[in-house]
């Protein structure tokens, strides 16, 4: 059996949890790393991908970076996808991140952009 780093529990922690809780709604999926921010949503129950919106798309990809303002620019695209894609309410998954800095700045930007979680 292989042995899990503390983020790794962490991460498995954090989406069994929400996998109890979601009804039903697709999972708003966030990762970071160094360079890039990453947001999907995902529908566990079909186990397929909805929408997704990056730091990489082809239209930000230049202008962007590992900054809060760049995630907030992928939260209000996720948003904006899912609405067309017809999806109101999701659950929050920050994957193992801490709620703060540009996981934060990422969610706050979708709930503006009319996300409910």
């Amino acid at each position: 059996m292989a042995h899990l780093t503390p983020f790794q529990k962490r991460r498995q922690r954090v989406r069994t949890a929400l996998r109890q809780r979601a009804a039903g709604r697709p999972r708003l999926s966030v990762h970071r790393s160094g360079r890039h921010i990453y947001a999907q949503l995902i529908d566990d129950a079909a186990g397929a991908t909805l929408v997704a919106a990056s730091t990489l798309d082809k239209d930000v990809r230049g202008k962007s970076g590992a900054t809060t303002a760049a995630a907030a620019d992928v939260g209000k695209r996720i948003a904006a996808a899912a609405k067309k894609a017809g999806v109101t309410q999701v659950v929050f998954d920050r994957g193992g991140f801490l709620f703060h800095g540009r996981i934060k700045a990422l969610a706050d930007a979708a709930r503006e952009g009319g996300l409910e979680f």
